[in-house]
């Protein structure tokens, strides 16, 4: 059989092309205007900002402007629904802008998911205005930035585009993975040509050629797909390994491929843990993989393009694989700026939210045990590590550590590991900064066992007693997550600490 239907905006490919029965019948138009939908619904809200128009879904705090249009200050002071005094920001942050102690921001992001800061969901990340201004603020073009806790790269892709060289630390393989395809420009031709091949490979698939060879192992790996997507996902696997292309393009198009592993998985795709619900009544079917790959390529490939475009071929990204943000492997004195946002204690486990993105990129195959007892804030710790109180030393967060000892021993040590194992990266950036460099760190605060854990505090305290001086902070609210977690759970504001190596 044959699927015809329109292709546009998939240059060279007819509009005619082999398919398969009813149930894989698959049609680009359908796809593409899909994603006109959703391009159409961002490019109003960056319309919105260029013009000054109001955005109905941000709180109100506009005037009006020539011809009726609706005018946004910014920055402008506002008052939120507690009756708290915050200046608000859309869009850039002015490097100028007035900061004081204590103060609070609300910063409101156009940028999350541009370029190729949307390759890829990854809870609690930064948006791209933050560390675009941080960066811009305390360093100059050829400067080395740090980020101790790389997560999904944001502060190398930003520091990238300004310019500085930079570095990115990470102990999760998978975070490593994501961050180099973000921060590596690919040549246009070989992404569009990739793409068309995979598009045609798409509306050609056939379950009966797949063999269960194609398949990976991994743990419960038929509890969390159902056996069509197993053999779809296995497919586009292979198909983007079969590319004749670069290792950084195929690399690219199995993070696309990753993308979609939550969505079509039988896990909750709202939870940072990788778990099923069945009162959820979540329903994957024949052919879903293959549309979200499809989309996923139609989407991502254009932004790749047009970061690649802007990438500076003179300046280096370094993602090493034998650094940790408690042992920094770079001589004293060597980065000019560090900026970062680190886990919270107890808050999310991110071997975890991405296990099964792992085993489909062979980055893990058996237990995550290993590898989660590497994280700071890791909850994977032993019965005799909890058995007495530990203590800090810096009598706020050990008022709370006991107080949380005397409900759950095993959180309190958690709580205790977190914050020393951030005390060892304070004296490592420490360290490794130049004299009069600055350490930006963004952390908030979170709730364990019903006990307000304020780690911005705690963090402060430890690095001025590691020999940091504290130049200003202040609070930014948060309005928005990739992944939900629990209300009780929830960190409305996360703290933004400017340290300063004398």
């Amino acid at each position: 059989m044959s699927v015809t239907c329109p292709t546009e905006g998939v240059a060279g490919l007819q509009s005619t092309l082999p398919g398969v029965g009813s149930i894989y019948s698959i049609c680009l138009a359908d796809i593409e205007r899909k994603i006109a939908r959703k391009n159409g619904s961002r490019l109003g809200r960056r319309k919105a900002k260029a013009t000054g128009q109001r955005c109905l879904s941000l709180d109100d705090c506009t005037g009006v402007g020539p011809s009726g249009t609706t005018v946004r200050e910014s920055p402008q002071e506002v008052v939120n629904a507690f009756g708290e005094r915050i200046v608000r920001v859309d869009g850039d942050i002015p490097i100028d802008l007035p900061l004081s102690n204590g103060g609070r921001y609300l910063f409101i992001s156009y940028d999350q998911t541009s370029l190729t800061h949307g390759l890829h969901k990854y809870p609690a990340k930064f948006f791209p205005e933050l560390p675009r201004w941080l960066i811009s603020r305390y360093s100059r073009p050829g400067d080395i930035v740090l980020d101790p806790f790389a997560g999904s790269g944001t502060t190398n892709v930003e520091a990238l585009l300004l310019r500085r060289h930079s570095v990115g630390i990470d102990v999760d393989p998978f975070s490593r993975f994501l961050c180099r395809v973000k921060v590596t420009p690919l040549s246009e031709s070989e992404l569009i040509r990739c793409q068309q091949e995979l598009i045609a490979r798409i509306l050609a698939y056939e379950p009966s050629a797949v063999a269960d060879t194609y398949l990976p192992v991994f743990p419960y790996r038929d509890n969390w797909f159902n056996r069509d997507t197993l053999l779809e996902m296995a497919y586009l696997r292979k198909c983007i390994k079969a590319l004749d292309a670069s290792q950084e393009a195929k690399s690219f198009f199995l993070v696309c491929l990753s993308s979609i592993v939550r969505a079509v998985s039988n896990a909750d795709d709202n939870c940072t843990r990788t778990v099923i619900r069945k009162r959820l009544n979540k329903r994957v079917y024949p052919a879903d993989a293959l549309k979200r790959f499809a989309e996923a390529i139609l989407i991502n490939v254009p932004k790749m393009a047009h970061f690649s475009r802007l990438c500076p071929a003179d300046i280096k990204v370094e993602l090493p694989s034998d650094s940790d943000a408690r042992d920094i492997r770079y001589p004293s004195d060597f980065f000019d700026l560090a900026v970062t946002s680190p886990p919270y204690a107890n808050a999310v486990d991110y071997p975890r939210t991405h296990q099964l993105e792992m085993y489909w990129l062979d980055l893990a195959r058996g237990s995550l045990t290993p590898l989660k007892k590497k994280h700071v804030g890791t909850e994977s710790v032993s019965c005799t590590d909890y058995a007495h109180l530990h203590r800090l030393g810096i009598a706020s967060a050990d008022h709370v550590i006991k107080r949380i000892f005397e409900k759950d021993k095993r959180r309190a040590y958690i709580a205790y590991k977190y914050l020393e194992d951030m005390r060892s990266n304070l004296s490592e950036v420490l360290r490794t900064l130049k004299s009069g460099g600055r350490y930006v760190v963004v952390v908030g605060n979170n709730r364990i066992r019903g006990e307000l854990f304020e780690n911005w505090r705690y963090i402060k305290d430890m690095a001025v007693g590691v020999g940091f001086k504290l130049e200003c902070y202040f609070g930014s609210e948060i309005i928005n997550h990739f992944i939900k977690v629990p209300r009780e759970e929830r960190i409305m504001t996360d703290w933004v600490l400017v340290l300063r190596k004398p």
